[in-house]
């Protein structure tokens, strides 16, 4: 080798010259924690396949927040499992909703903590799907109606962020426009904007209570295949006022994120799902691989496709791990 060749290596070998190079990083800031709330009081009751994740009655999950608000993790994005189902998914919007009472408790607990709230029926629905079904289809303009009252009653209940997660069309401009009329004009909307019909949601399925009863949601969530048909869904979503758009699930769709961060100059969430976070977090207990090395790669390979906001069940675990300065 000739003298004075490039050698990347010395930019390697010091750990402190390592820190010094490095293109991304990976921060407390960046992470968005998913949370389950049931009602009740007490209840903290564990996820089968989500290890280290529980269902959380109101007076738990506020602990859990200030908890979480301590770690400096920003925000928590909230599911609600309701006490009774019907076709209808009336609890989604009701006022006293198991979401909108929780919201309710955290921002008189801990007011500075962000509260996203999942906007979406299939929790609610006596079929597990995302919207109102007739003659065996789940319809789309009946169902935006009831997203856009959902949405409404989240932000009267003090929710700071609204993130429509049903893949309905048009719901994002119904939602902007039922929010501004109610005079929640300064309530953002982070848009689900590329949700994939995933295998990868199947532990989330357990721990929200909400498979479907019949057929899947293929008819209305994303082919796995198409990449060009997110970027079309993440440009309407934004016409139609979303502020924040996603990409969902993460780790399969780095590619989507990536093409997202070029196209668009907006903030990107991507949420890294359950089934993410259960092969990582099972392969570490039984020893096949370091967890949370495996984690933290993980994560920062999200915020190196392009994403801004990482939604992930391993926020407290990485936070953690971030504070001791572990990367």
């Amino acid at each position: 080798m000739a003298q004075g060749s490039i050698r990347p290596r010395r930019l390697r070998e010091k750990t402190l010259v390592r820190k010094l190079v490095r293109e991304t990083t990976l921060a407390v800031d960046d992470l968005m924690y998913p949370l389950f709330v049931v009602h009740g009081r007490g209840v903290r009751e564990p996820i089968g396949s989500m290890p280290g994740q529980s269902r959380l009655s109101v007076d738990e999950l506020v602990k859990e927040c200030k908890d979480v608000a301590g770690m400096g993790i920003p925000a928590v994005l909230l599911f609600g499992l309701p006490a009774h189902k019907d076709p209808r998914g009336s609890e989604a919007y009701a006022e006293d909703g198991v979401v909108q009472q929780a919201v309710r408790a955290v921002k008189d607990t801990v007011p500075d903590l962000l509260i996203v709230t999942d906007v979406c029926l299939c929790e609610y629905t006596s079929h597990g799907h995302c919207g109102i079904v007739e003659d065996g289809t789940v319809r789309n303009d009946p169902t935006v109606e009831l997203l856009a009252r959902t949405a409404v009653s989240h932000a009267e209940a003090g929710a700071d962020i609204i993130a429509p997660s049903d893949m309905m069309d048009g719901r994002v401009g119904a939602i902007r426009e039922a929010l501004d009329e109610a005079t929640f004009t300064e309530t953002p909307i982070m848009a689900y904007s590329a949700k994939y019909a995933s295998a990868f949601y199947g532990p989330f399925r357990e721990a929200a209570d909400s498979a479907p009863q019949f057929g899947d949601r293929r008819g209305y969530q994303m082919d796995p295949a198409n990449a060009q048909e997110a970027m079309r869904e993440i440009a309407l979503d934004l016409d139609e006022g979303a502020d924040i758009v996603m990409v969902k699930p993460a780790l399969p769709y780095l590619d989507v994120i990536a093409r997202a961060r070029m196209e668009f100059g907006v903030p990107i969430a991507a949420y890294s799902v359950s089934g993410e976070y259960t092969m990582i977090r099972a392969a570490g207990q039984l020893g096949w691989l370091d967890e949370e090395r495996a984690m933290l790669e993980a994560l920062t390979g999200i915020r190196r496709a392009g994403a801004d906001i990482v939604i992930t069940y391993f926020a407290r675990d990485a936070a953690r791990l971030l504070e001791r300065g572990i990367r």
